[in-house]
């Protein structure tokens, strides 16, 4: 199935005031209907945060970004898929820079008010011939409808069979205001980050400290609680503009609190969505941990549960293997008492006090096997820290997709 073959989730989240954007097909992806040039354009010079891979080898768009955020006097951001620019020396980082360019000239901005993401193949150097026809094609096509809304987040897949938009109103000293977010990501997904890229809009106005602040804690619980096999890539990157269009001061106290939540809430949806749209995934894992001491503590335990490929294999054949989850949170790395273990699948008792609990194997089997989501709970009784994180079952789909994967 091709990409564009799946429609995206409805409604749409409205475009922020003073935020316009597009996507067209420049010629870096082989499939003519998949675009792959992207351009986000603010009419008004726009605060700018960002989270990035904290993998070691990260590619020549994160050192771009990385060097510029958080700021302000940011007007666009454009994107390529099909070709990460990852791992490419000194040119990738002179390629990162003129794209930048290339789409500041294009909108009549500065290349240092530009910000840069790339996915994509990791090792080659970007077409930056095909770059440039593609941002010159997508600025003459720039909107803030729902048609514009979807090509800009088709145009950030790779491997992705659907865009992933999340949207949240909010409201800060009687001025009501959007947060907007797009996101890619489907495999090599491990915290943190993981093989996504995400672009979050306000129309709110935001201090850059205040900015990169809210955007970590979102990241926190969101992009970096989410894993389908456990590999970090290079390019991850989340980006958070905030152009002030709506009106009204800029955000504090309450207000800044009202945009936290709602941008909390953008990012979790589009966490969720990339495990729901795991490479050849068919189940979703909702991995509860509580009773932990710290966060990541119940952090490690669900993030090593939602890793294992036993646990992913045993979901996707709908068996309630308690063993593979006990065992999985044994070897995490985290110390508690085996016997304060509880373990609930899909709300059934599996395990507590040290030994398993009676359960109908069948009717625990059919409630995995005709669901998306599947529950995985557990209470270490430890402490007060919990965490909500997302993984995906392992199919064979997946080894096909990632075995033949050339963008």
């Amino acid at each position: 199935m091709s990409p564009t073959d799946t429609p995206i989730r409805l409604p749409i989240p409205p475009v922020p005031r003073g935020f316009r954007m597009g996507a067209v097909h420049a010629g870096i992806k082989r499939n003519a209907t998949r675009e792959d040039v992207m351009l986000v354009v603010s009419d008004l010079p726009a605060t700018a945060a960002g989270v990035y891979t904290t993998n070691l080898v990260f590619a020549a768009p994160v050192a771009y970004d990385r060097a510029l955020t958080p700021g302000r006097g940011f007007r666009a951001v454009v994107l390529n898929s099909g070709n990460a620019n990852a791992c490419t020396g000194a040119r990738g980082l002179d390629d990162a820079r003129t794209m930048a360019a290339l789409a500041g000239a294009a909108v009549g901005a500065a290349a240092d008010e530009v910000l840069v993401l790339s996915t994509g193949i990791i090792g080659e150097f970007l077409p930056l011939a095909k770059i440039r026809a593609g941002i010159a094609a997508v600025q003459g096509r720039l909107g803030d409808d729902d048609e514009s809304a979807v090509l800009a987040a088709r145009g950030m897949m790779t491997t992705d069979t659907r865009p992933k938009l999340a949207g949240a109103p909010f409201t800060a000293a009687g001025t009501p205001h959007t947060v907007f977010g797009m996101a890619k990501g489907a495999a090599m997904i491990g915290p943190r980050l993981a093989t996504m890229l995400g672009v979050v809009l306000t129309d709110a106005a935001v201090e850059p400290d205040d900015a990169q602040r809210l955007l970590r804690e979102a990241a926190e619980v969101s992009f970096n609680c989410v894993s389908v096999d456990g590999h970090m890539s290079t390019n991850d990157t989340v980006l958070l503009l905030a152009n002030g269009a709506a009106g009204g001061s800029t955000l504090h106290g309450e207000g800044l609190a009202a945009f936290g939540r709602a941008l909390t809430g953008v990012c979790e949806t589009l966490a969720r969505e990339m495990a729901d749209d795991g490479e050849g995934a068919t189940h979703v894992l909702r991995i509860e941990v509580t009773g932990c001491r710290t966060r990541d503590e119940a952090r490690q335990i669900a993030r090593t549960i939602g890793d294992s490929p036993l646990v992913k294999t045993a979901i996707h054949g709908a068996d309630p293997n308690w063993g593979r989850i006990v065992s999985a949170a044994g070897y995490s790395g985290v110390s508690f008492d085996p016997a304060a273990l509880k373990l609930r699948l899909n709300g059934t008792p599996l395990f507590a006090s040290g030994a398993p609990v009676a359960f109908d194997a069948e009717a625990v089997s059919a409630s995995i096997r005709s669901a998306r989501e599947t529950l995985i709970e557990v209470d270490l009784a430890s402490g007060p820290a919990a965490i909500r994180f997302y993984s995906s079952d392992l199919t064979a789909e997946y080894v096909h997709l990632n075995a033949d994967y050339h963008t």
